[in-house]
């Protein structure tokens, strides 16, 4: 009797292990049943589906059993009205009439993708076939609840409700929810005709709305639209899964969009040829001596910089180069930097240039003037940089005649004109006794000058001893011109013309070109070309410098070579100039 009772026990006990064995050669009735009908477009439907099918009892395919090789309803025909947020499945079994069958209930959470009546197809397993089921999906809200008691929500924001184009309006994001979310995604905006930049990390913190409390996602951008009109940006969306106190899943679904922005286009009355819709607009310079006293051959380094609040650093112009005649100008690459805040974005154009006075003189650098539109008070204003005058003087200390003594000597030339026409007799004596003066200036002049020759002879006799108190100062400047011309700066070539004047003093070299021209050094003469050519080698559109990279060992060796081999100019040009080239006396 025994035996006979622990029979059917194994054989139940077999039964529930092989539980999951089907056949497919009988199929029952498939339903599927919605939590509900009626839904709004936040909320996430809940869709049941149960099936049957014969379980074989065959225990040489026992340890074959896969449940992911299971068949499952063809639930994908919900797509593309409904959004599969998560599917589930489970199984029991029954006995009926003597034969296994396993019931199988498949739970799926679905979100709709749009509003109205959407009906889910009949889906089918096997031999079955489920009814069709209509869903109505109403837009907004539950009448008796309001946002603040939802489990998530967006809320958008802008910091206008106009903009002109091209400038920045900030878009603030903000997701709302209740619970620990374990998995979420929420859109970027997005639109064809704006350029959108994130500003910066998203924040995190908690905020209360009608004793609930939520934790809040916040995320800014920054929109700059390109064309005038109506800008309707495309819904915010978010999907997620969060997990209650009790360890039950809930699905959170919102969408959001934000009011139509219109854009404006430039005004008419605007009188710059780069349109700059900015809050804050600044234009500064930095390098200039403070007394702008310079002389020939002096190396000057400029930096003019541009500041916009509220643009990006690429819709900012390329600063004015114009410099006047006797001015050489180097300009560096200009370098472009942007920075992010809660407040939108700043940036930052710099541009660099080496200046080197070529000519005695007054040299004007003329105004800079950026127009540009104040957003905050709705009118033009221009950012200034007023023209400058450098008094550039010789190098060796030579003046030039000023235009007020050109003037007064004229001046005193008619008076005593007239003098000498009112009073003849004694103009006569006046004459011959101004023609004795002249003639014991020139003697005085001619011995001078025979003096001056005879003391550079002895001179240059013991120039050894003279260079060598100046030595420190040149070999500082060379050291200086060595490091430019390996690095390929723009400051190279004024080094040079600085540091000859001081190697072979009373040239007053002020280029290159009269150096060349006293030291004839060839190989010299064609790298310092070549250094040229690297620093103002430039692309079709005249943006960028050539991106090659510069060695400047030949160069550096050049110059090693003409400091070690030249200790003096040539003979053969004689004596150096008495006045530079270009002056007058």
């Amino acid at each position: 009797m025994v035996k006979w009772l622990i029979i059917p026990t194994i054989w139940l006990v077999v039964s529930a292990i092989l539980m999951a064995i089907w056949l497919p050669a009988h199929a029952g009735e498939l339903t599927a049943e919605p939590d509900r009908t009626r839904l709004y477009e936040g909320e996430v439907l809940t869709l049941t589906v149960k099936g049957s099918t014969k379980i074989d009892i065959n225990l040489s395919n026992l340890f074959d059993f896969d449940i992911s090789s299971l068949p499952s309803p063809d639930i994908e025909k919900v797509t593309p009205d409904f959004e599969i947020l998560a599917r589930n499945q489970q199984y029991s079994i029954r006995t009926v009439n003597g034969d296994m069958v396993g019931e199988i209930t498949w739970t799926y959470q679905l979100a709709p993708t749009s509003t109205g009546e959407i009906t889910i197809p009949a889906l089918t397993f096997k031999d079955s076939v489920s009814r069709p089921v209509t869903i109505e999906v109403v837009d907004g809200n539950p009448p008796d609840q309001a946002d603040t008691s939802r489990e998530s929500f967006i809320e958008l924001s802008a910091d206008k409700a106009e903009v002109y184009v091209q400038e920045q309006l900030i878009l603030t994001v903000r997701l709302f929810f209740q619970g620990n979310l374990i998995r979420g995604e929420l859109s970027d905006p997005q639109h064809p005709n704006a350029i959108i930049e994130s500003l910066g990390k998203q924040r995190e913190f908690s905020r209360d709305r009608d004793g609930v409390r939520y934790r809040v996602v916040e995320r800014r951008y920054a929109l700059f639209p390109q064309k005038p009109g109506s800008l309707n940006l495309p819904a915010i969306r978010f999907e997620g899964q969060a997990r209650d106190a009790d360890g039950s899943l809930r699905f959170l679904r919102d969408s959001a969009e934000l009011f139509e922005v219109q854009v404006k286009d430039v005004p008419q009355e605007f009188s710059g040829s780069t349109w700059l819709p900015a809050t804050d607009l600044t234009l500064a310079e930095a390098g200039m001596p403070p007394t702008l006293n310079l002389k020939t051959g002096d190396n000057l380094t400029r930096t003019l910089s541009l500041q916009a609040t509220g643009l990006p650093s690429e819709a900012l112009p390329p600063l004015p180069d114009s410099v006047p005649d006797g001015l050489r100008s180097y300009p560096e690459a200009a370098q472009r930097n942007a920075s992010s805040g809660p407040e939108g974005i700043t940036s930052t154009l710099t541009q660099t240039r080496a200046l080197v006075p070529v000519e005695a003189g007054k040299l004007v650098l003329p105004a800079i003037r950026i127009p540009w539109w104040d957003t905050q008070s709705d009118s033009e204003k221009v950012a200034v940089i007023p023209a400058q005058t450098l008094n550039v003087t010789p190098a060796n200390g030579t003046t030039m005649p000023s235009s007020g003594a050109a003037g007064s000597s004229a001046t005193a030339t008619e008076t005593n004109s007239e003098q000498s026409a009112s009073s003849a007799g004694a103009a006569t004596d006046g004459h011959r006794f101004w023609q004795w003066v002249s003639l014991a200036l020139a003697g005085i002049w001619v011995l001078t000058m025979l003096a001056w020759w005879r003391t550079r002879r002895v001179t240059s006799r013991t120039s050894a001893n003279t260079d060598s108190e100046g030595a420190g100062n040149e070999g500082a400047l060379f050291e200086q011109l060595l490091n430019a011309a390996k690095e390929g700066r723009t400051s190279t070539p004024g080094l040079f013309v600085s540091w000859a004047n001081l190697r072979w003093p009373g040239y007053n070299f002020r280029s290159a070109k009269d150096i060349f021209s006293v030291l004839p050094a060839a190989d010299l003469e064609q790298e310092l070309d070549r250094l040229q050519a690297h620093l103002f080698s430039r692309d079709h559109s005249g943006g960028e410098r050539s991106n090659k990279t510069w060695d400047g060992s030949a160069l550096v060796n050049a110059l090693k070579q003409v400091r070690k081999k030249v200790d003096a100019p040539s003979s053969e040009t004689g004596l150096p100039p008495l006045y530079p080239n270009k002056l007058s006396v």
